[in-house]
C-alpha cells in the first residue's frame, strides 16, 4: 500500500490535473531552506527509501475503496488513480554526500500528477534520515578514533524510526547497532552487553557476572555500575580472571557517573590486572558535545553506545526541507512567497572551491564535481540498488574534505553556495515579470 501515503490534498490536487489533462513534465526540487542552529553542514540520507517507493506507487484496491467512502472524488478520479504509476525520471545527491541549504537532494522530473502526489513520501523519507544522519556524523567527528555503537532504537518515535537511524548511523560511520531486526535488515553488526536489571536479577553483583562470563564467554562486557562502579569493575575482573577470559574478549561499560573519571579508573585497575586488551564502554545521555568534551578531556574510552540524543536528532529533530514545483511544461515557475522564495529551473550542484547552484541546461563546468546523479530513468531504477558501504565511504571522505570552520559543533560556518549568473538572471526575470502579472490578475479582477 502506498498510494494513501500522502496528504490528502496531494491527492486532491492530482485528481484535479487528471481531469484537466494537466499531464505535462513538472520537476519540483526538494532541498533545505536553511540548516538547522550549530550545523555546517547536512548529510543525504533516506534516497533508498525514497526509489523504493516510487518504484512500487500504486492505489490498491482497499485504498480506493476507502477513498470512495472518505472523499468528494468521482468515478473518473478514481479509474484514473488506479492506472497511475510512476513513470518519472529522478536525479538525486548519493547517500552519504555533504549537501548545503538550498541544494537540492532531489529532483524528480514526471507527469505533473505522478510528480505531485509523491510530495509527502519524499519529504517524510528524506528528511528525517538526513537530519538523524547528520546528527551521528557530528558524533563521529566529535569521538576521534572510538568506535561508535547505535543504541537510540528504545527512544526513536516508533519501529520504523529505529530502522531509519540505525541504517543512517551506519552511513555516518557508526559501526554497530543494538537493534537486531535492523543489523539483519542492513547487514550490520548487531552489538549489546547487559542491562542493570541483570544485575539486579541475581543475588549479588559477582552472581550476576559470573553467570554472564559462563554464558557468554567470547563477548563479555560487564556493566559495573548498577551499585558501585570501582566495586563493578574489580568484580569484572575477579570474575575475567576465574573463568580465564582474555583481555580482547573482556569489557566494562560505563552508563553513569563522571565518565572521563571512572574511564580512568578502569584503564588503570584493568592495565594492572593484566587486562591491557580490554575494552571501556561507555553510554547514558551521550551527543556530539558530550563525546567532544571526553575526546578533549583524552578518557581512555574505546567504545561509546550513543543512544537517544542522536536517534531522533534531538537538538535539531526537524529540518525546514520543502518540495517546491520549479518548471511545469517547460516553463520555469518560482514561489515569491515572503520568506519562502524559490528559484526557477530543474538544477545541478557542482562542487569545488564552493558549491555552484547552476541550472541544469548549463554546460558542466570544467573542475567541478556533479552531486545530483541520475537515480531513476522512465520508473526504474538506474542500476542496483547503492550499498551502505559505499554511502559510508562517501560520507567519510566528504567529512575529511569539510573544513573546520565548517564541522566545528558550536557556531559553525557553512561553505559558500554560488548561483550561476544563468541562475540569477532567471531568478530575477521571473520574478520581475510573475510579480508584475500577478498585480495585474488581482487588479482587473478587483470591483
Amino acid at each position: 500500500m502506498t498510494g494513501t501515503h500522502t496528504d490528502l490534498y496531494e491527492i486532491r490536487m492530482a485528481a484535479s490535473y487528471l481531469r484537466r489533462g494537466m499531464t505535462a513534465p513538472a520537476t519540483f526540487s526538494l532541498f533545505a531552506r536553511d540548516l538547522p542552529a550549530d550545523r555546517g553542514f547536512l548529510i543525504a540520507a533516506g534516497l533508498a527509501d525514497c526509489l523504493s517507493f516510487l518504484e512500487d506507487l500504486h492505489f490498491d484496491e482497499s485504498e480506493l475503496d476507502y477513498l470512495r467512502t472518505t472523499t468528494d472524488l468521482r468515478d473518473e478520479d478514481f479509474d484514473a488513480l488506479a492506472r497511475l504509476r510512476f513513470t518519472g525520471d529522478v536525479m538525486a545527491v548519493p547517500e552519504g554526500r555533504v549537501v548545503l541549504a538550498e541544494e537540492p537532494l532531489l529532483e524528480i522530473t514526471a507527469p505533473l500528477p505522478e510528480a505531485q502526489l509523491v510530495e509527502t513520501a519524499m519529504l517524510n523519507s528524506l528528511t528525517f534520515a538526513t537530519a538523524v544522519a547528520t546528527k551521528a556524523a557530528r558524533c563521529r567527528l566529535a569521538a576521534a578514533d572510538a568506535r561508535l555503537i547505535d543504541f537510540g532504537a528504545r527512544r526513536t518515535q516508533g519501529r520504523d524510526a529505529a530502522f531509519i537511524a540505525a541504517r543512517a548511523s551506519a552511513i555516518a560511520g557508526f559501526t554497530a547497532t543494538s537493534h537486531v531486526a535492523a543489523a539483519r535488515r542492513y547487514g550490520l553488526t548487531a552489538a549489546g552487553t547487559m542491562a542493570h536489571s541483570y544485575v539486579e536479577a541475581f543475588p549479588s553483583e559477582n552472581a550476576a557476572f559470573l553467570a554472564f562470563a559462563q554464558d557468554f564467554p567470547q563477548n563479555t562486557v560487564f556493566l559495573v555500575d548498577t551499585y558501585d562502579t570501582v566495586a563493578g569493575i574489580r568484580a569484572a575482573i575477579d570474575v575475567a580472571r576465574h573463568y580465564g577470559i582474555p583481555g580482547d574478549k573482556l569489557g566494562v561499560r560505563l552508563d553513569s557517573g563522571d565518565l572521563r573519571a571512572l574511564a580512568q579508573v578502569a584503564r588503570t585497575m584493568l592495565d594492572h590486572a593484566g587486562f591491557p586488551q580490554a575494552q571501556i564502554v561507555a553510554s547514558g545521555g551521550l551527543d556530539e558535545y558530550a563525546l567532544a568534551r571526553l575526546t578533549a578531556l583524552k578518557a581512555p574510552i574505546d567504545v561509546y553506545g550513543v543512544g537517544t540524543r542522536m536517534g531522533v536528532s534531538a537538538d535539531a529533530p526537524s529540518l525546514d526541507t520543502a518540495y517546491k514545483l520549479v518548471e511545469y511544461a517547460g516553463r520555469p515557475v518560482m514561489k515569491l512567497s515572503p520568506g519562502k522564495l524559490t528559484t526557477p529551473g530543474a538544477k545541478q550542484v557542482y562542487r569545488g572551491d564552493v558549491d555552484l547552484l547552476a541550472l541544469r541546461t548549463e554546460s558542466p563546468r570544467e573542475g567541478y564535481e556533479q552531486l545530483l546523479l541520475p537515480a531513476m530513468r522512465a520508473g526504474k531504477r538506474i542500476g542496483p540498488p547503492d550499498t551502505l558501504t559505499a554511502a559510508k565511504k562517501r560520507c567519510g571522505r566528504d567529512l575529511a574534505r569539510l573544513p573546520a570552520s565548517a564541522s566545528r559543533l558550536r557556531d559553525p560556518r557553512p561553505q559558500r553556495v554560488v548561483r550561476s549568473g544563468a541562475l540569477r538572471q532567471l531568478t530575477e526575470k521571473l520574478a520581475r515579470d510573475t510579480g508584475t502579472t500577478d498585480r495585474d490578475r488581482r487588479n482587473r479582477a478587483l470591483p
